[in-house]
């Protein structure tokens, strides 16, 4: 066995599945982003306010590196912008099975237009914005993966159970 890695846009599931996941396979679930967080003893927006978005994603770097050299058999979600950097889209693929929760522009605003603690979204069209960001991520998600899963129309134990089936 080894790691289950949820990748994606913010907004398409990647926490609460990857809790469930977790629940439905006995493993272990670990949140990058919150790990990052407890790490710095800030929130993530505060680090992109205050060190900038470069900063933040070397600490994703240095994350993965560290979850690479540990124990194996968790779920693990990590942030949006993760595969964009090619170093861990490698390092994805040294933690375990790679799954894309892929999401319609539309499906992940509709999912975070109240949250304001997404950095990259504080802006006057957020929906223009995330259309602009998927493009961009698109190529970095599909060459991360191991499996992709569409997330549209579907509940979290019907997405749940397409992992569970596809990554035995």
């Amino acid at each position: 066995m080894s790691n289950i890695v949820l990748i994606g846009f913010m907004g398409c599931g990647k926490t609460t599945v990857g809790i469930r996941l977790s629940y439905a396979m006995r493993r272990a679930f670990l949140d990058t982003d919150k790990l990052i967080e407890k790490e710095q003893e800030k929130e993530i927006s505060r680090i992109f306010a205050q060190e900038g978005e470069e900063k933040f994603r070397q600490l994703e770097t240095e994350m993965l590196e560290k979850l690479a050299g540990t124990e194996q058999d968790r779920i693990i979600a990590t942030g949006g912008g993760t595969p964009v950097r090619k170093e861990n889209r490698s390092l994805l693929k040294k933690l375990g099975q790679v799954v894309y929760l892929e999401a319609k522009p539309e499906t992940v605003y509709e999912r975070v237009k109240e949250d304001t603690k997404r950095p990259l979204l504080q802006c006057e069209r957020p929906l223009e914005r995330i259309r602009e960001l998927m493009e961009v991520r698109e190529e970095a998600y599909r060459e991360a993966a191991d499996m992709v899963i569409s997330v549209d129309g579907k509940d979290f134990e019907t997405i749940v159970k397409e992992i569970e089936e596809k990554s035995k």
